[in-house]
């Protein structure tokens, strides 16, 4: 046997013997796999459907049209584009089609729990290429303690002061509206990015958009972590609001390794171009051919995305997220916002004298995966950040529910905080819990 198919199923047995709590993986469907390692990935296809530049595109035309249909179905759009390889390209594909270099981009700061690719200085495209201005959290967001004695996570939850004196906003509080206005009206960007990837709140979109209009941007929305939550209809869409959304498909959507642009009414009506602008964009703007497997493969995600076993997926993902939080409160960590309105917490682990690199890399060996990752106003370097970022849908994909959660929650605690080994127990719960 090939080394490479080897390590191919050892991996495959590694991902059935351990949690995956990364945030940003999932288990996708076997007909997701089937259609990514088909026959598709030896066509070669740029352009788009009806204008190819090479010949025997009769099949897969009908396939990328399939996908681009369910996409503006699914996610109630007028315009989509499907041929994004990932979710940095997509975004990228925004910028190339709307600004110039030097033009000013807004987005969400890498420490806040935004992208790389909403604007982080100097050492990325969108950095180096134009002006970006960066907004945060509000400085009032911090963490909410373990909870003190009497006080129950309900309670925490609703806002009151923790022991420390901090009082854990809620609702819009997250995010400073009046800062971020304030940036915009001084800094006058072409594009706002509203988005995030380790952010466990519910966005308002709304608030978002009052400030795009006010200064003549347009309105961005990476939903990259949150697409299925959206289309579940457990977090509110910026469809409304944003004049393009951006989004990868394999997170919890649970489809394979790509991305898509969507032009809304609101953008189309902002400029009837936009669609096009996009389209030219990613080709010839920065791609060349599509890659035509996982193209039909995310088609298929997103039939499924439509189905109502998925709502019920989205909410279960919620649900566990919660019972996840909960758990790890009442055993003594903090969490950053004091809880998750998503599928994604994130721990403070500082009050532990626990690096978040040697926390993920103690949690793998017992076979729970997460990743390291920064806290809001974090002072440890990047690669050795000051938390962890664990989120839900890929075990509730394997069917576990609260109780499980509890569970994990339990072990996490006894690996950090105990230094006990649950590497067997969670064999056991895998065991339980097949993955498809």
């Amino acid at each position: 046997m090939d080394p490479i198919l080897d390590l191919i199923k050892k991996e495959e047995v590694r991902q059935r013997d351990t949690l995956m709590l990364i945030p940003s993986e999932n288990y996708t469907y076997p007909e997701v796999r089937e259609a990514v390692g088909s026959v598709l990935m030896h066509k070669y296809a740029e352009g788009y459907p009806g204008k190819r530049y090479y010949q025997g595109m009769e099949f897969v035309d009908q396939i990328e049209n399939i996908a681009i249909d369910r996409a503006k179905s699914l996610f109630g759009v007028p315009h989509a584009n499907v041929q994004p390889y990932s979710g940095s390209p997509a975004n990228s594909a925004v910028y190339f089609a709307l600004l110039e270099t030097g033009d000013c981009l807004m987005g969400m700061s890498l420490g806040a729990g935004g992208h790389l690719t909403h604007g982080h200085p100097k050492i990325t495209f969108s950095g180096k290429y134009f002006k970006t201005i960066q907004y945060n959290l509000n400085v009032e967001t911090r963490l909410i303690a373990s909870l003190p004695s009497g006080q129950n996570v309900e309670t925490s939850r609703r806002g009151v002061s923790t022991e420390d004196g901090i009082k854990v906003p809620v609702g819009d509080d997250w995010f400073d509206f009046e800062e971020i206005r304030r940036l915009a009206i001084e800094n006058k960007p072409k594009i706002i990015v509203a988005g995030a990837t380790a952010f466990p709140r519910v966005i308002n979109w709304e608030k978002f958009a009052q400030i795009a209009d006010e200064v003549g941007a347009y309105l961005m929305a990476d939903i990259s972590h949150i697409a299925g939550l959206i289309t579940g209809e457990v977090h509110p869409s910026p469809v409304p609001f944003a004049h393009l959304i951006t989004t990868t498909t394999h997170k919890t959507l649970r489809g394979p390794r790509g991305a898509i642009v969507m032009v809304t009414e609101k953008g189309l009506k902002k400029d009837p171009d936009l669609g096009k602008k996009i389209d030219k964009a990613v080709f010839p703007g920065l791609q060349g051919g599509p890659h035509l497997e996982t193209i039909a493969g995310i088609a298929i995600a997103l039939e499924k995305a439509g189905q109502p076993e998925f709502k019920e997926y989205a909410a279960q993902i919620v649900k566990n997220a919660k019972a996840l939080s909960e758990k790890l409160l009442l055993t003594g960590f903090d969490l950053v916002t004091g809880g998750t309105d998503n599928h994604l917490i994130l721990l403070d682990l500082r009050k532990h004298g626990i690096g978040g690199k040697e926390a993920a890399e103690v949690l793998e060996k017992e076979g729970i995966v997460v990743n390291a990752n920064a806290v809001p106003f974090d002072d440890a370097p990047p690669f050795r950040p000051s938390g962890i970022r664990l989120g839900t849908p890929a075990v509730t994909a394997r069917g576990m529910k609260e109780k499980e959660m509890e569970e994990i929650g339990e072990m996490i605690a006894s690996v950090l905080l105990e230094k006990k080994l649950v590497k067997e127990e969670v064999v056991k719960l895998c065991g339980r819990f097949p993955v498809l």
